[in-house]
């Protein structure tokens, strides 16, 4: 059929289940006279056939339908076909969701523009992909990069199409471009410009080179277009053996000090904690150079001037809220708040640690003061919930108001976007986190989907407060010591989590765990972690990827090993993280940084109508 006639009249699909109809040729897509004419001459549609015997055909003859024969649009038809059967015009449709892998067969469920879901398409023998690429010929179903099992269905009208594409601002290019590639190639220009083409996705959704229809597309080239790239499927080698290293003692911190108390060799010293972590007799001096608090280069008349001067400035702003006077506090809310808030959290921080133990512990006092002072420190950040978790084994450490406030600082520069309202930081680590374990460990990511774990929403808390709460106090000494030093690379945080998970992999996959038991299971690592085993681990994982040639872009960028893609816009970038095996092209690319696809990007299915999908499958 032409577009231009799509304006004029309706395409409807009417399905009605072989089990009830007897014939799969019952399963019908038909052109719909609107002039409300009694004949028509005969349009002949070429037969479709998927290469393997669906549940479902699509016959060659299509015919009108008389006036007063036509069933309900998005309704059952008169005839009893059963209480499966229905009719519904491809126009009202607003979406297509595929069912999760996993499931003992595939279903599709047809969402309408009213908001209501028709009953689930099964298919017993396959045929969903067949089903989609029909469709394709009479709509343009563009997918989710939120989810990969959701199809966004618009008509084959360019005006309403660019208008669509212009309001959702899912691409960076002009929208009327776009519109003009969808016909020329609908299946590479969707699928590369809302969530990039994968293999799997390509092997997918592109036709069968064997008995496929001459309406559809060719298939993509290999040759990446400009624009996006092709996602490859990453062959890692094996993964090597990686020992860690005893601590620095203080004696090997003394031979590195030179003559006015400068450090010497330090890219060598700072490998060395990598490996080994910091005695701890070390730490309460190595943390303030961690942090940022004192300057590797700086001498130790150097360090004592920085600290007198810092020792000013902190308590200058702590007399900011401590000269506030009761009737000044009840008209600021603000610090009212933050006081309460601060009280609270402190109150149950590591209580069972003796430095923080009893009713009248001074170490409260000071997580409390150096808290509340951190808010005049950070006006537009204020105190977040989790942030006296970051505060309290720097405190234990330093034994110092001054020092731990400007090394809890120093720690706020490196995670201060965790603990932004916006919550871009956090979803675009976890969007990093997912992207490194695809390239590690496809078969996890693909179960985690299958249980609805996908996004890995379980690993927030390791994220926000750096596995804080999970690992023995003494260990997240060590675990942070480490992380401090930046190397191998500037997100070893995100591989410390997938070496967390790369060791409970069997149990996860071969328990047969749902949602529910991942998240418990998760829960349940609490205190029962060794960090020496899963800093090895990921030590490991970082050098195995690393070692592959053919590594994404994106995910070298995460490892830092090649510079970030510089943002079109100042704008932050919207788009999910898709696997790049190599640099795209001259021609402008989108954004490729971290941060997920917000919300409000795509309309996505509500949560009643995902009920509904469960109770039609």
């Amino acid at each position: 059929m032409e577009g231009a006639g799509y304006r004029d009249n309706d395409v409807l699909l009417h399905w009605a289940p072989v089990e009830e109809a007897g014939d799969s040729t019952q399963i019908f897509f038909s052109k719909k006279d609107t002039s409300g004419g009694d004949s028509c001459t005969s349009e002949e549609e070429p037969t479709f056939d998927p290469g393997y015997e669906p549940d479902w055909a699509v016959i060659s003859t299509v015919r009108p339908r008389h006036r007063h024969s036509e069933p309900t649009r998005g309704a059952e038809p008169s005839s009893p076909r059963g209480s499966w059967a229905f009719s519904v015009s491809l126009g009202e449709l607003k979406s297509i969701r595929r069912s999760k892998p996993g499931l003992s067969w595939a279903y599709l469920v047809l969402v309408t523009q009213a908001g209501g879901s028709l009953p689930a398409l099964h298919f017993h023998r396959g045929g969903t992909r067949a089903l989609l690429r029909v469709l394709s010929r009479y709509l343009l179903l563009a997918s989710s990069p939120q989810d990969s099992r959701l199809y966004l269905v618009f008509p084959h009208d360019s005006s309403a199409l660019s208008n669509s594409f212009h309001h959702l601002q899912l691409f960076d290019q002009d929208s009327s471009n776009v519109v003009s590639r969808f016909f020329q190639d609908p299946y590479s220009t969707t699928f590369s410009s809302f969530s990039r083409v994968t293999n799997f996705f390509r092997g997918a959704l592109q036709p069968h080179q064997e008995g496929a229809s001459p309406d559809l597309p060719p298939a993509p080239d290999d040759e990446p277009e400009p624009g996006f790239e092709v996602i490859s499927c990453v062959e890692l080698g094996p993964r090597p053996a990686v020992e860690r290293a005893p601590p620095v003692t203080e004696e090997e911190w003394a031979r590195r000090m030179g003559p006015e108390g400068r450090l010497r060799q330090v890219p060598e010293l700072k490998a060395r904690i990598f490996s080994g972590g910091l005695s701890p007799s070390l730490r309460r001096e190595a943390w303030k150079f961690l942090l940022g608090y004192l300057s590797w280069e700086g001498s130790a008349e150097e360090h004592k001037a920085h600290v007198r001067k810092k020792t000013d400035e902190y308590f200058r702003m702590k007399l900011q809220w401590k000269s506030v006077s009761p009737e000044q506090e009840r008209r600021n809310s603000l610090l009212r708040g933050y006081r309460s808030l601060i009280e609270r959290d402190v109150s149950r921080t590591d209580r069972n640690n003796k430095f923080y133990e009893g009713p009248e512990n001074p170490g409260l006092g000071l997580l409390n003061d150096i808290l509340l002072t951190y808010c005049m420190y950070h006006f537009d950040l204020g105190y977040v919930q989790g942030m006296s978790d970051l505060l309290s084994p720097i405190l234990y450490v330093t034994q110092n108001e001054v020092d731990a406030f400007w090394c809890f600082c120093g720690f706020m520069e490196l995670v201060h976007g965790n603990f932004e309202e916006s919550q871009e930081t956090m979803k675009r680590q976890l969007g990093q986190l997912l992207l490194l374990l695809r390239v590690l460990d496809p078969p996890l990511c693909d179960f985690l989907d299958s249980q609805d774990s996908g996004s890995l929403c379980f690993c927030f808390r390791w994220l926000l407060i750096w596995f804080k709460r999970e690992f023995p106090f003494p260990d997240v000494l060590r675990l942070w010591e480490v992380l401090w030093t930046g190397l191998p690379g500037p997100n070893l945080h995100l591989l410390v989590a997938c070496a967390i998970l790369d060791m409970e992999r069997d149990t996860l996959m071969l328990s047969g765990f749902g949602s529910n038991e991942i998240l418990k299971h998760i829960n349940e690592l609490t205190m029962k972690l060794s960090v020496e085993d899963v800093l090895t681990r990921a030590e490991a994982l970082y050098r195995q990827l690393t070692a592959c040639r053919e590594l994404p872009h994106n995910v070298q960028e995460i490892l830092g090993l090649a510079p970030p893609a510089e943002p079109q816009s100042p704008s932050p970038p919207a788009s999910p993280l898709p696997l790049s095996p190599t640099r795209a092209p001259p021609a402008p690319p989108p954004p490729a940084d971290t941060v997920p696809q917000p919300d409000s990007s795509l309309e996505i299915l509500p949560e009643e109508e995902e009920e509904e999908e469960c109770a039609d499958s």
